[in-house]
């Protein structure tokens, strides 16, 4: 098979926030939803972009542009994995694949997933679920975690705030259920759009119906891209600041009590 380059935007190591044990983060440019409240906007054009940035020398400040995207091949993404495979089984993590969307970069994914198998390196996919259905289907045998966002249960709103209606996300979250594939839920909390009781209760309701997801991820809003969409000079469509209240936190955990499976606020 011919190696086909993807376009990795960034590589954290040593990354406790995405899925299970210490992880190496690889994120993905592209993808097909426009969220408003998107913290990651470098992510979601599939070309490579410039990005200011400012660095302190001494007392003097200097401003640069930085890409952001750099083209590389599936062994050179694994290359940077192999360097944390003592860590990965020191604490049971693995590698994570995130973006932007990384199923929008599906050929060059499904060789790193491959390779990786191969290592007997364990992967996650951190995934908006908006991608064809064969597709998830062929990267499910390879896959140890998805990492599943939902956002809003209703479709007409869902098409409103991110861009797509969400019937191919609901979709392919019925089909990696039905195969018992091991999933996170992961639900961002944006105030007075996807923490509303409808919307929380919906997705209660349908994770009701289609059980076997292994727990619940709340994710708070937050305001860290603020100074992203400056760098990359576009207007952010979604300003809001603030920490989020904790005591609504509490009560939107109570929601899923029922489903007896633990629900978790941060991933």
């Amino acid at each position: 098979m011919i190696a086909t380059k993807g376009l990795v935007f960034d590589i954290r190591h040593f990354s406790v926030h995405d899925g299970p044990g210490i992880r190496t983060a690889v994120f993905l440019k592209g993808c097909p939803l426009r969220c408003m409240w998107c913290h990651n906007p470098e992510s979601q054009s599939l070309l490579p972009e410039n990005m200011k940035r400012s660095r302190k020398v001494g007392e003097k400040s200097f401003d640069f542009d930085e890409m952001v995207g750099r083209e590389m091949t599936p062994n050179e993404v694994v290359a940077e994995l192999q360097k944390d495979i003592p860590i990965y089984d020191e604490s049971g993590g693995g590698a994570t694949f995130s973006g932007g969307e990384p199923m929008i970069q599906f050929d060059f994914l499904y060789q790193v997933l491959e390779e990786c198998r191969r290592m007997e390196i364990k992967t996650a996919i951190d995934t908006c679920g908006h991608a064809p259905l064969e597709q998830f289907r062929a990267v499910e045998p390879l896959t140890n975690l998805f990492l599943y966002d939902l956002k809003l249960i209703d479709t007409t709103q869902h098409k409103e705030f991110t861009g797509v209606d969400n019937s191919l996300i609901l979709q392919n979250l019925e089909m990696l259920l039905s195969r018992k594939a091991r999933i996170h839920i992961r639900i961002p909390l944006i105030p007075g759009i996807t923490d509303t009781d409808e919307n929380l209760l919906g997705i209660k309701d349908f994770l009701l119906s289609y059980s076997g997801a292994e727990r619940i991820d709340l994710l708070p809003y937050h305001d860290i891209a603020r100074s992203k969409y400056v760098r990359l000079g576009r207007d952010n469509p979604f300003k809001l600041s603030g920490a989020y209240d904790s005591q609504k936190l509490s009560r939107i955990q109570d929601l899923f009590i029922d489903l007896n499976i633990p629900v978790t606020v941060g991933g």
